[in-house]
């Protein structure tokens, strides 16, 4: 009797432990506030060259379909000494060697491919000019390096990372490729792209000093300004906040004696850092996230470009923007990439960025994704990357989620939001983080909501049970009005656990295949659109929504 007693006590317990809990998120489309910025339009890579092989150019057109505005995608190595041939953490153009004599010798054509492939897709050119050519560099040996997972970070850190031997041929290079670009493609085009020198300056990817780093800069920036005076240039894309790294070259730029040019100051269109999660850990068997650090850099980083006057409504753009440090690593602490934990993080993440730019007064442009894909690799082999064998992962989806939003922001109210503060200091580690972001378009007639159910713990948990309640409809939305209603979770959206069910097969057949190609299309959570009475401009719909799932609700009149 007492062992059937402890049965049911067990489970009563599971039961209560797996019930849902209420959560109740107020939306009020009559007082729209500022524009919904799309923030979400920027992506990139450490490897250049995927971007013209055959699952590259397939997620470079799924990136391109995400719609208007326009994509950017920036990525390393585009001045790289080397066949093109890519490799994990490398890329190469060729794009600079030098004769017999020493004779510089200009080579575009890997190059030319790549920028080919992204405009093919739709999708613009952040062009980073870096890194340093084999011929340039001031300590050319060793060059390209054999890095794969599991060797020390550092080994990557070789020839290319060093300051030019002479600043003039290198200021001769970047002044050819520009007027190359203005040629090939138009000076209108060109002056729609992004122009910014090097990749986190700050840590070991430079390998001189900072000063040396600004006169390099400097040289680039006149160069590439000289080639097109309408170029749209920035920088310096710092590790982190950059901290005083960020400042010197900020007062470098706004005020300091320009290196190539003798003049007071360095244009400066937009200003550019990078913002990382805390390094997931795996703890008791499951991944462990830090949301609240890479909410905590860019809150730095906002408040240090806020404090110079000059720079009041100069665009900031997020160079990089991604939960942990390395897409190329592998490991079970990176565990979360494949499903929901990523994709849910990315919703709300991306979410709390426009409240911190709010919170500054920044112009903030974009946030860039540093996951792209990795050619000829095992399925889902635990990269962060947007897709894996042309599939789109979960992640994905939620970008896709975030390109239907659009109009002015309005006010989400939630009270399952753990609240912006609270996650910087303390990230999501009690109650989950269940919260909205919401926007109003007058243009189409609809309202848009993204809700998401996160956790910095990737373990089981209850659903959230969630009352939708919609304020300040139009008038024209007097009866009824249309609902669609996205989801991404363990069920939908979500090419990872088809292929789980399938029994994780190292090569799917052609109809697994298909049937994969389909599970990584963002789903409606019904197979139809739904409808919900509005009276008095007032809606309430109720839904689930289980831990790390994301929901998009269109409501249209």
């Amino acid at each position: 009797m007492r062992f059937l007693t402890l049965i049911f006590c067990a489970v009563s317990w599971a039961h209560a432990a797996n019930a849902a809990f209420p959560v109740t998120i107020r939306v009020d489309a009559a007082q729209p506030r500022a524009e919904l910025k799309p923030i979400y339009r920027f992506f990139g890579a450490d490897e250049p060259n995927y971007a013209t092989m055959k699952d590259g150019r397939r997620l470079l057109r799924d990136i391109g379909a995400l719609g208007e505005p326009q994509e950017y995608f920036r990525a390393h190595s585009l001045l790289v000494t080397g066949d093109g041939t890519p490799a994990l953490k490398w890329g190469s153009t060729n794009a600079y060697t030098e004769d017999a004599r020493g004779q510089p010798v200009y080579h575009w054509t890997i190059v030319d491919h790549i920028f080919d492939a992204y405009l093919a897709a739709g999708v613009k050119p952040y062009a980073q000019i870096g890194f340093m050519p084999k011929a340039l560099s001031s300590k050319p040996e060793p060059y390209q390096h054999e890095w794969r997972p599991g060797l020390p970070y550092d080994d990557i850190y070789t020839g290319w990372a060093y300051p030019p031997k002479d600043y003039a041929q290198w200021g001769e290079l970047v002044y050819q490729w520009v007027k190359h670009c203005v040629d090939r493609y138009g000076a209108a085009e060109v002056a729609s792209w992004y122009w910014e020198v090097w990749n986190e300056p700050n840590i070991k990817y430079w390998r001189g000093t900072p000063e040396e780093f600004r006169r390099t800069h400097d040289f680039a920036i006149a160069a590439v300004r000289r080639a097109l005076p309408t170029a749209r240039v920035g920088g310096p894309d710092t590790a982190g906040d950059g901290g005083k790294f960020m400042e010197d070259f900020l007062e470098h730029c706004l005020r300091g004696k320009n290196h190539a040019t003798g003049a007071t100051g360095t244009p400066l269109d937009f200003v550019s850092f990078h913002a990382k999660g805390t390094t997931p850990v795996y703890v008791d068997g499951h991944v462990r996230m830090g949301i609240g650090g890479q909410l905590k850099t860019i809150d730095t980083g906002f408040a240090r470009i806020a404090r110079y006057p000059e720079l009041k409504g100069r665009p900031i753009i997020l160079g990089e923007s991604d939960p942990d440090g390395c897409a190329a690593c592998q490991g079970p602490h990176l565990g979360y990439r494949n499903g929901t934990m990523y994709s849910s993080y990315t919703a709300a993440s991306f979410a709390r960025k426009h409240l911190l730019a709010e919170k500054h007064g920044v112009n903030f442009e974009g946030a860039t994704t540093w996951a792209f894909e990795f050619e000829d690799q095992p399925y889902f082999a635990g990269f962060r990357a947007m897709a894996s064998n042309g599939l789109t992962l979960p992640v994905f989806n939620v970008h896709r989620m975030m390109a239907k939003m659009s109009g002015r922001r309005l006010n989400a109210v939630s009270t399952g939001d753990v609240g912006l503060e609270a996650i910087i200091k303390s990230g999501v580690r009690g109650a989950p983080d269940v919260a909205a972001l919401a926007s109003l378009d007058t243009a189409k007639r609809q309202v848009a909501v993204l809700v998401w159910h996160y956790h910095d713990d990737d373990v089981a948990g209850p659903d959230a049970a969630v009352a939708l309640a919609l304020a300040g409809l139009p008038a024209g939305a007097a009866h009824t009005a249309r609902v669609t209603h996205y989801r991404v979770d363990e069920k939908h959206s979500n090419a990872y656990a088809g292929w789980k069910s399938l029994g994780s097969p190292v090569a799917p057949t052609r109809p697994q295949y298909t049937q994969l190609e389909a599970a990584a299309q963002l789903a409606p959570l019904t197979d139809a659109p739904a409808s919900v009475a509005v009276t008095n401009g007032t809606a309430q719909l109720d839904f689930t929504l289980p831990r790390q799932g994301v929901s998009l609700v269109l409501v249209a009149w």
